[in-house]
């Protein structure tokens, strides 16, 4: 797969690849935030779903609080009152032979209970309240045709309250309504009764407090209607809901309500946010039952409407810049074409490519890259045309210095035919000097050779002048094999015949001695000297990197006008910055050129 890619990649251009790049660069971190951005949204949204679901749950439980405070209010009073406790504890309420007095005091006693009854609630809540006395009386705040209070007596719960200590009250839901206008319009109630004890003579009553289930579902609904809210009792069972949920009671309603790990449940197939709150006061359980979709509906409204945006602009500014990328390597393309047509031999063609950047100097540096190419091939093309005419000439050249060669010798077997040693001497000088100057091919010579050589030119000079100039040579002879470059002696001679002696008579000291790799060779003569001026002139010259021949006297005369300079500038060529050239002179009293030549291995021997 890696190796596909790879070959797919080659055959893209760099345009193309550039494209795939930036777009792949801009879509994955897009994706990736929008991912991240759901599930960092969903997440925050559920807490604050939560978050809500419990504040609901907990305003919903100060109602029930404040409910089931009054229930326990008016349970604790009939309990705790003082006259009313009198009159239920009164030994009337116990005589089975009553005379006329005696009914006309329960008559009255009778009547207080009912109108205490009767003002401990409030007139707009509906609160049933039943008092059960031990001889079988009781008192209602409703009318028995409505409900007759003894059959409570029958109901299960009943015998709990006997063994109930101290002032303890238990909660009662749910129950089916009992009394008979309310069942049209609600389908349990709810209740709480205690005992009515006597820390004399014990149990002596009961009292129950009763309110309607419509109470529980409008506080159930008050907060709200789009979720179900459920209240469940301490057996997990349901005993009011704000609307129809249809659960399982003996499976799903326990399953939610021993839920504490999952704050998210799946019911009958839909997913559902679920929070739980345990009623401050009768210990029952409150349940908030949220759509799961319905909790996040807000926020995944929020986040269509910001991917549809989003989306739009990613769209947007991805044109912008494959639009941007493609003006901008459409100059490259320009500059390959161009490269293309010169690789097919164009080179007449240009880049049109203008601009600052950095495509922009490239295809400068391109076009001046081709002005070059031309210009060298123009070049080439002449010095190859100047090589040939030079081979030419060349070829031309090899006959005279043969032919010169052949008369030269031949004058001098005349000149020795007529006993004529001096001249044929000299023509022999001659000829070896000629021969050294045109032999081409022998660029390195030996020291012994380079003697010789100048002993020749001394020879000659000394036929044309009428002042014999002397040459001393004073040389070691582990100098001789060593290898020079030719005639770098004969400059520095001439310079001492033609400037330094002036055609008068004097000599010429040559010195040269080897040692630890280095040959020293000295060049003297007892001519005129120089002045200091002139000196320092040498010498300044001599020093530079690229000599300035024009600043010395050079008369023309004899084989070579060649000047100090090029003398060193021949052997630094030959044996690099270690060469060193020094000129001494003195006025009236000769001058003096030393060499320090560092022999190199290869130079040491023929």
């Amino acid at each position: 797969m890696k190796t596909q890619v790879k070959r797919m990649a080659s055959f893209l251009s760099f345009r193309d690849k550039v494209l795939i790049i930036a777009i792949t660069c801009l879509i994955l971190p897009a994706i990736i935030t929008f991912a991240i951005y759901n599930y960092l949204t969903k997440d925050a949204v559920k807490e604050q779903a939560n978050i809500s679901a419990q504040n609901e749950l907990k305003l919903i439980d100060e109602y029930f609080k404040k409910v089931f405070e009054d229930m326990l209010y008016t349970l604790n009073f009939i309990q705790l009152d003082t006259e009313l406790n009198a009159i239920l504890k009164d030994p009337i309420n116990n005589k089975m032979n009553h005379d006329v007095a005696t009914d006309y005091e329960e008559f009255i006693n009778d009547q207080k209970v009912q109108q205490t009854l009767d003002t401990i609630t409030l007139k707009d809540q509906k609160v049933y309240i039943t008092i059960l006395l031990k001889n079988g009386k009781f008192y209602t705040n409703y009318s028995f045709h409505e409900f007759n209070p003894l059959n409570i007596k029958k109901e299960p719960w009943f015998t709990i309250l006997d063994r109930l200590k101290s002032y303890r009250f238990i909660w009662i839901a749910p129950q089916p309504t009992m009394i008979a206008s309310e069942r049209k319009n609600n389908s349990f109630q709810l209740s709480v009764a205690r005992p009515l004890r006597d820390s004399n003579s014990g149990v002596y009553g009961y009292a129950m407090v009763t309110i309607m289930g419509n109470r529980i579902n409008d506080i159930l609904s008050s907060e709200n209607s789009n979720h179900n809210m459920l209240l469940l009792n301490e057996q997990n069972q349901l005993i009011a809901e704000n609307q129809p949920f249809h659960l399982d009671l003996s499976k799903q309603v326990n399953e939610i309500a021993g839920n504490h790990s999952k704050d998210i449940m799946t019911i009958k197939g839909k997913d559902y946010l679920i929070n739980t709150r345990e009623l401050s006061i009768t210990g029952w359980k409150l349940i908030s039952l949220i759509p799961y979709d319905h909790a996040i509906s807000k926020i995944n409204s929020i986040f269509k409407k910001v991917f549809l945006f989003q989306s739009l602009f990613f769209i947007v500014f991805l044109l912008l810049l494959i639009y941007l990328l493609r003006r901008i390597l459409n100059r490259l393309v320009e500059l390959r074409n161009v490269a293309k047509k010169v690789q097919k031999g164009d080179l007449s063609i240009r880049s049109i490519v203008k601009g600052h950047d950095e495509i922009a100097t490239l295809s400068s540096s391109f076009n001046h890259m081709l002005d070059k190419v031309n210009e060298v091939i123009v070049e080439n093309t002449l010095t190859q045309s100047r090589k040939r005419e030079a081979e030419l000439a060349m070829l031309q050249a090899q006959i005279n210095p043969h032919f010169l060669f052949n008369v030269l010798n031949s004058i001098r077997m005349k000149v020795l035919l007529k006993r004529d040693s001096e001249s044929a001497e000299m023509i022999s000088s001659l000829s070896k000097l000629l021969r050294m100057t045109f032999d081409k091919h022998k660029d390195m010579i030996t020291f012994q050779e380079e003697l010789e050589i100048n002993q020749d030119y001394i020879r000659i000079m000394n036929m044309r002048q009428r002042n014999k100039i002397e040459l001393r040579i004073a040389v070691s002879v582990e100098t001789y094999p060593i290898k020079l470059p030719r005639l770098i002696l004969q400059p520095i001679i001439e310079n001492a015949i033609i400037h330094g002696l002036s055609e008068r008579e004097g000599f010429i000291l040559i010195k040269g001695n080897y040692l630890n790799g280095a040959l020293m060779v000295e060049v003297k003569d007892n001519g005129a000297g120089m002045k200091i001026e002139q000196l320092f002139t040498i010498k300044e010259i001599l020093n530079k990197a690229v000599p300035d021949t024009s600043k010395f006297s050079d008369s023309g005369k004899g084989f070579s006008s060649i000047g100090l300079s090029n003398v060193n500038e021949r052997m630094k060529l030959t044996f690099g910055e270690g060469f060193n050239m020094h000129v001494d002179s003195e006025l009236d009293k000769g001058t003096k050129v030393t060499m320090y030549i560092p022999i190199r291995e290869e130079y040491e021997h023929v």
